[in-house]
C-alpha cells in the first residue's frame, strides 16, 4: 500500500519521470541542523527582496579592485587582450554617486549594456564620482583576514560599478578556466595526491568537520557561479542586440547527476551550506554595525543614516532565521591542534584568493575576486566573536574589530550572489518541469 501511494505521489509531480528531478534538493543538510525547504522559503520570500534593494544603493554598487595583478602561479594566455575581454568605456555615471535620479541612472545603464562586450569590464565613472569614492577610502583600514586584499593606493586599483558589470556568461571556458578550478580543488582543499577528484566526496566523509566544511564552501561557491552563468546565458547574439536568459541545457550539464558522475546533487547542497555560513556571518556582524560610530560613509550624513537603517534591517532579518549554522562545532578539541587547523584553513583560503588573479577573463576575475573576498570576510566575522562584542580598550579608541569598506561591499554582494542563486534554482525547477 505504501509503495502504491509513493508511486501516485511521484506521478503527480511534473517532470519526475526522469532525471529532470535532479535539482529537487530536499531535506536536512549535512553538518547542519537546517533543511532546504526552510532556506528556500526564508530566502525567496523574505530576505532576497530587501537585500536586492540594498545592493542597488551607490555604497554597495561600487567595488574597488585591481584587475591587472599578475598571476603568481603560472603564465596566463591574456585572453583579456581580445576584444570580448578588453575594458570598454561608455557613458559616464550621471551626476556621480550623489545622484538621486534612479530613472535617469537606469537609462544610462541600458545604453552601456548595448555597447558592452561579453567579458569586458565597464570601469567608466565621472570625475565627480571618483572624488567622492576617494573620500570613502579614508575610512578604510585593514587587518588580518582570510583574503589577499588589493592595495587601494595602487594606480591599478579602480572602482567598478557592479550594476554595469553583471555576473553572467562570457564565453570563458576550456583549459584555461579548468586550470583555475583544478588549482583550487587539487591544491587548496586538503585533498591527498592519491585521491581522485571523482572520489573526493567519498573521501570527505572520513575527514574532520572543518575540512568537510571548507571543501563544501568552495564547492558551493563554484555551484553559485555556475547557476548565474546558466541563468544569464547568451541565448542570442546579433549585431544589433544580445539576448540573455536561462539555459536549461547548460544548467543540466553542470548539475544533472547523470552528467556529473553523481555529483550534481552534492554541488547544490553545498550551495545551501554556503548560504547558511554567510547568513550566520551577517547575523553575527549585527552588533558591529549597531555601534553609533560605525558609518556607511558617503559624504552625506542623511544618506549615511538612511543607508545604515536599510543595512540594519537586512542584518536583523538575517538574525531572525530560526536554524542558523553553528560555527562553535568547528575548531574544538585540543587548543593547539585546533589553532593550527584554523591557521591551515586561513592560509588555504588566502591562497585561493591569489588564484583568482589567474582568471583570464576580466569580468570573471572581477566576480571571482569579489566573491572570494566576501566569503573570506564571512569567515573573519565568524571567528572574531570576542573582538566584535568587546568594547574599545579605552575612550576614543577604535573597537578591536573592524571591517573596511571593501570588506563590507564584498560581504553583502557575495551573499547577494548566493541568495540569488537559490532563487534561480526555483526558476530552473519550473523550467525543467515544463519540458
Amino acid at each position: 500500500m505504501k509503495l502504491l501511494l509513493l508511486l501516485l505521489l511521484l506521478l503527480q509531480v511534473p517532470g519526475c519521470a526522469d532525471s529532470r528531478c535532479f535539482c529537487q534538493v530536499t531535506g536536512d543538510l549535512d553538518d547542519c541542523s537546517c533543511d532546504v525547504e526552510t532556506i528556500d522559503g526564508f530566502n525567496n520570500d523574505r530576505l532576497l527582496p530587501k537585500l536586492q534593494a540594498l545592493l542597488e544603493e551607490d555604497y554597495f554598487r561600487f567595488y574597488k579592485v585591481n584587475l591587472n595583478k599578475v598571476c603568481p602561479f603560472w603564465g596566463v594566455s591574456s585572453q583579456c587582450g581580445l576584444k570580448d575581454c578588453a575594458v570598454k568605456t561608455c557613458s559616464p555615471v550621471p551626476e556621480g554617486i550623489r545622484s538621486s535620479s534612479q530613472e535617469q541612472f537606469s537609462a544610462d545603464v541600458n545604453e552601456c549594456e548595448q555597447t558592452e562586450n561579453l567579458g569586458s569590464v565597464d570601469d567608466s565613472l565621472s570625475d565627480e564620482t571618483r572624488e567622492v569614492l576617494l573620500d570613502w577610502s579614508e575610512h578604510d583600514d585593514g587587518e588580518q583576514s582570510f583574503c589577499v586584499e588589493d592595495d587601494d593606493e595602487s594606480p591599478d586599483s579602480q572602482y567598478v560599478d557592479l550594476l554595469l558589470n553583471l555576473e553572467r556568461f562570457t564565453g570563458y571556458r576550456g583549459p584555461e578556466a579548468w586550470r583555475v578550478w583544478t588549482s583550487v580543488y587539487e591544491e587548496n582543499c586538503f585533498k591527498p595526491p592519491g585521491v581522485k577528484r571523482k572520489l573526493f566526496y567519498s573521501w570527505l566523509q572520513g575527514q574532520c568537520v572543518e575540512k568537510r566544511a571548507f571543501y563544501r564552501l568552495i564547492s558551493g561557491l563554484h555551484a553559485s557561479i555556475s547557476i548565474h552563468l546558466s541563468a544569464r546565458y547568451l541565448l542570442e547574439d546579433r549585431w544589433f542586440q544580445k539576448r540573455w536568459g536561462h539555459n536549461v541545457s547548460e544548467f543540466r550539464r553542470r548539475f544533472d547527476s547523470e552528467l556529473t558522475g553523481g555529483e550534481g546533487a552534492a554541488r547544490l547542497r553545498s550551495l545551501y551550506f554556503l548560504f547558511l555560513v554567510e547568513l550566520r556571518a551577517l547575523a553575527k556582524a549585527l552588533p558591529f554595525f549597531q555601534r553609533p560610530e560605525v558609518r556607511l560613509f558617503t559624504g552625506r550624513p542623511e544618506e549615511d543614516r538612511r543607508l545604515k537603517g536599510m543595512l540594519l534591517h537586512v542584518l536583523q532579518l538575517a538574525r531572525s532565521f530560526p536554524l542558523h549554522f553553528d560555527e562553535t562545532s568547528l575548531f574544538t578539541g585540543d587548543e593547539k591542534e585546533a589553532g593550527q587547523l584554523k591557521e591551515d584553513v586561513r592560509l588555504a583560503f588566502l591562497n585561493i584568493s591569489r588564484v583568482m588573479d589567474c582568471v583570464d577573463c576580466f569580468k570573471c576575475r572581477l566576480w571571482g575576486k569579489l566573491q572570494t573576498q566576501g566569503l573570506g570576510t564571512s569567515l573573519k566575522i565568524l571567528f572574531s566573536e570576542r573582538q566584535i562584542e568587546a568594547p574599545p580598550l579605552s575612550s576614543g579608541q577604535r573597537p578591536r574589530f573592524h571591517l573596511s569598506r571593501q570588506e563590507i561591499v564584498s560581504l553583502l554582494n557575495a551573499f547577494g550572489r548566493v541568495s540569488t542563486s537559490i532563487r534561480e534554482l526555483k526558476n530552473f525547477r519550473s523550467l525543467l518541469a515544463e519540458e
